[in-house]
């Protein structure tokens, strides 16, 4: 039974570390992505973010109370 969980934990390892690289490949490659961009799309890019952290920061969240209808 302890070669069983032993067995599980070691393939459990290996799967994070398998998905470990490829978000770390995947990271790279977004920025290697960025990096080949000229400065016009940087700031038209920059420019959306601002917007929208603009349209965030004044959003108001509101609720109504639920009730049981019966």
């Amino acid at each position: 039974m302890n070669s069983f969980n032993h067995d599980n934990n070691s393939s459990e390892k290996n799967i994070l570390n398998e998905h470990q690289e490829s978000y770390e490949k995947a990271e790279v490659d977004l920025l290697r992505d960025a990096l080949n961009r000229n400065y016009k799309e940087r700031l038209l890019f920059a420019n959306r973010l601002y917007k929208i952290q603009q349209i965030l920061s004044k959003a108001t969240i509101t609720h109504k109370p639920y009730t049981l209808d019966k």
